[in-house]
């Protein structure tokens, strides 16, 4: 069993050497499974084991000369190898060695971002639980709805982490794949067991029906679901920047001992790690357009997809690990001021409560039409006066009041009933 290059950082897994690498594991494991069919003999195979190696620089400057990565790379290996070399890429193609070696590379990947989404996943699951109780106002159309926690909105995006480590596992399954089948994917010129056993060697499986490139669906899905979870943590960067706003500030980004927030107004305090996640969110979203137009190459295949490759699928790998491991160190640092949520929860004296108020009077036995222009009126009244009081208003309706009791009305302005069912979805996500 040929042992995978154990990678500390992502950057490492796309540096050309890391590449070479690759290609190198492919071509050893192919000749291992020739050499067990009977193909080459084992001599050559221990010459291949022991000298087999390459020179970055060396592979670049064959390369200048003749036009074509992969025969530079073989050229460069057999002035290690000598004779024995002759049992190198025997009845395989450029992209056997491209594309297997790249499904190595997105392999490896798939696992780094698993370790980061895992990270992260601890430190939302950790937050949701200290905060299951701690009330604040929900918001839609970024207007005040009605009470929830801030527990209860972590445990949304717990949630949505949850489904992103569930995709990744699936793209590490579907993106774990190899082949050595020759030109166009036939095996003409190979044994199909070869690609059997090489495969098996890289902990890959072999594509079902490849054609002389492992087909580029594939390779969308890794960038779609890329993107997919960059949109996820774009969308917790977002809610975080808008919780963060002096108006509102119920949460806060961790602001280190002598760091600053603008050269020309000390006493700024700026969501910048939120925002810096959000922006490379577009870049992740920007790359989606380019993988799907890599699926329908020419026939059997054409390289139109190889040159943005070499852009996208570093980018992508690197900017998600990145990112990820920058949304985990915004929730570990993150401030939260359970008073200020209060205090937002409470302005206009309760109008939040709209909902209790209407429901409480058909209850009581009026028309919903009647109750609801009642309660509305009562609320815009509050809305639109700065000192504005809801509770204060239903009290002054004779209407109302002559339908329900004080008790009734401490009943609908009580915020903490919004919590009680909360250990539904806490049992759910194991919080």
């Amino acid at each position: 069993m040929i042992e995978r290059y154990t990678l500390p950082e992502m950057g490492r897994i796309w540096t050309e050497n890391a590449k070479f690498q690759s290609w190198l594991k492919v071509e050893i494991a192919a000749c291992e499974a020739n050499c067990s069919l009977g193909k080459m003999p084992e001599a050559a195979l221990k010459e291949i084991r022991l000298n087999a190696k390459f020179e970055e620089s060396r592979i670049k400057e064959i390369e200048k000369e003749v036009k074509h990565d992969v025969i530079a790379f073989l050229t460069n290996i057999n002035e290690y190898v000598g004779d024995s070399g002759r049992y190198i890429h025997v009845g395989m193609t450029s992209s056997d060695v491209l594309d297997t070696g790249l499904s190595l590379q997105l392999k490896d990947s798939c696992e780094l971002l698993l370790e980061e989404i895992e990270k992260l996943e601890n430190e939302v699951r950790s937050l949701a639980r200290q905060h299951k109780n701690t009330l604040m106002i929900g918001r839609s159309h970024a207007i005040h709805g009605e009470p929830i926690s801030f527990g209860f909105k972590l445990a949304g995006w717990l949630a949505e982490i949850l489904r992103d480590k569930k995709r990744l596992l699936i793209l590490k399954e579907s993106i774990s794949i190899g082949q050595i089948s020759g030109a166009m994917g036939t095996y003409a010129n190979t044994n199909p067991e070869i690609e059997k056993i090489t495969c098996e060697l890289l902990g890959l499986k072999p594509d079902i029906a490849s054609t002389q490139v492992i087909s580029r669906d594939r390779h969308a899905e890794y960038v779609q679901t890329i993107a997919l979870i960059g949109a996820s943590l774009d969308r917790f960067a977002t809610e975080i920047r808008n919780l963060q706003r002096t108006d509102v500030l119920e949460v806060e980004e961790g602001f280190s001992k002598g760091q600053k927030g603008s050269s020309a107004m000390p006493h700024k305090r700026n969501p910048i790690r939120s925002e810096r996640v959000s922006g490379l969110s577009r870049i992740l979203r920007s790359y989606v357009v380019t993988a799907l137009e890599n699926v329908p190459l020419w026939h059997e295949r054409d390289i139109s997809h190889s040159s943005n490759e070499r852009i996208m699928l570093p980018d992508v790998s690197i900017c998600l690990h990145f990112m990820l491991r920058e949304m985990k160190e915004i929730i570990n640092n993150l401030k939260v001021y359970p008073d200020n949520m209060l205090k937002n929860l409470n302005i206009y004296g309760g109008v939040i409560f709209s909902q209790k108020v209407l429901l409480l009077l058909v209850e009581k036995g009026m028309s919903r039409e009647k109750a609801y222009s009642l309660v509305q009126k009562s609320a815009h009244q509050a809305w639109n006066n700065e000192n504005g009081n809801f509770k204060e208003n239903i009290e002054g309706e004779q209407e109302i009041m002559t339908l329900v009791s004080e008790n009734d009305l401490k009943v609908c302005f009580d915020p903490s009933i919004h919590l009680n069912n909360l250990n539904v979805i806490w049992d759910k996500l194991s919080i």
